[in-house]
């Protein structure tokens, strides 16, 4: 992928949905976001506690495919720098995940703007009142930085998808995952 720009202020960010031809960098960019040393960039890396691949082409073909599912992409200076899963999961309900920023940019704000335009499109296209994520227990640093955004922890922990490869392969025992929660209202995406 070439090098992207620092964007100079948030106006120089660009949203929209992807489509199959934005498959191999969005694979790219979500694995160097989360797994390797590439990851240890940003703030955002989980190499220190899954190792293997984060995503793969079918499984990001599949949620560009697939209906009440989107793949959102920051852009900056016509580079992707970002994306973001959004997924309807009933009439109220949108579930964000696999947000990430390319980790030379994250704390720059274009991580809270994608979220933004992720909550806004959930609410704008489904009509969704509220948007569920679920993040790593022992990620306590990304967990303050959503409840920052107006995220609240829902009391819901599922066990992390053990002895499946494609979500990555523990090196901590005991990995959960908390659900957030959101309530959207009318002219969100910028709260």
């Amino acid at each position: 992928m070439p090098a992207q720009r620092h964007p100079s202020s948030n106006t120089d960010l660009t949203f929209r949905r992807a489509n199959a031809a934005d498959v191999d960098a969005i694979v790219a960019l979500v694995n160097s976001a989360y797994r390797g040393e590439s990851s240890r960039a940003g703030w955002t890396t989980e190499a220190d506690i899954l190792g293997g691949q984060r995503t793969d082409a079918a499984e990001i073909a599949h949620l560009i495919a697939q209906d009440g599912s989107a793949i959102l992409l920051c852009l900056c200076g016509g580079g992707i720098i970002g994306s973001v899963h959004v997924e309807q999961v009933d009439t109220a309900t949108a579930y964000l995940g696999m947000l990430v920023i390319r980790p030379q940019l994250q704390g720059q704000g274009a991580g809270r703007r994608l979220m933004d335009e992720a909550e806004r499109f959930a609410y704008t296209e489904w009509g969704a009142g509220r948007v569920q994520m679920q993040v790593i227990t022992l990620r306590r640093e990304l967990i303050a930085y959503y409840e920052r955004r107006g995220y609240r922890r829902s009391g819901e922990v599922r066990p992390f998808p053990a002895g499946e490869p494609r979500f990555g392969l523990p090196k901590v025992e005991g990995l959960m995952f908390e659900v957030l929660e959101k309530v959207l209202e009318a002219g969100c995406g910028g709260n």
